[in-house]
């Protein structure tokens, strides 16, 4: 057996993902080099692997976040145990994308938001932040789907 058969393939992360990270990243960079989203827009098709990432997803996640920031900001105050800005940068900027996705993009599943932050999370962030975020999220779930939640919960 080769050594290519004995590693596991991660599997294809999908277009929505990668943007997600890209936006991640934009949102990084906004939020502590004082990037704004012209320069994020301008700055991410000539990074690695953009080319396989949603565009457009990118793009409109990226200046709703940041359109949207102090909503975002008040509605995630309302589920945090310190303030906003003691949050780690980048679970700061996965609860703000998170919660903007809830928000704008009700044809995904709250799960699936909620999955792909703690990923971003694990992928970006420090060792238990996934957990942090998570919690944080599923508030925010229950707020913003409480009839997906509820639904959810009952199938169970």
């Amino acid at each position: 057996m080769s050594d290519q058969e004995k590693t596991p393939k991660a599997p294809p992360r999908s277009a929505r993902r990668r943007a997600r990270e890209f936006v991640l990243q934009g949102l990084y960079q906004w939020r502590i080099g004082g990037a704004d989203e012209a320069a994020i827009e301008a700055y991410a098709p000539e990074m690695e692997g953009f080319e396989k990432a949603d565009r457009e997803f990118f793009v409109g996640t990226l200046r709703g976040v940041i359109g949207q920031r102090q909503p975002l900001i008040e509605r995630i105050g309302a589920h945090i145990d310190r303030p906003f800005n003691e949050l780690s940068p980048i679970e700061a900027c996965v609860i703000m994308l998170g919660c903007f996705e809830m928000q704008n993009h009700p044809e995904t599943p709250y799960r699936v938001i909620i999955n792909e932050a703690i990923e971003l999370t694990k992928a970006f962030g420090g060792t238990d932040g996934h957990k942090y975020v998570n919690g944080v999220l599923d508030k925010i779930a229950g707020v913003l789907r409480p009839d997906e939640v509820a639904a959810r919960r009952q199938s169970r």
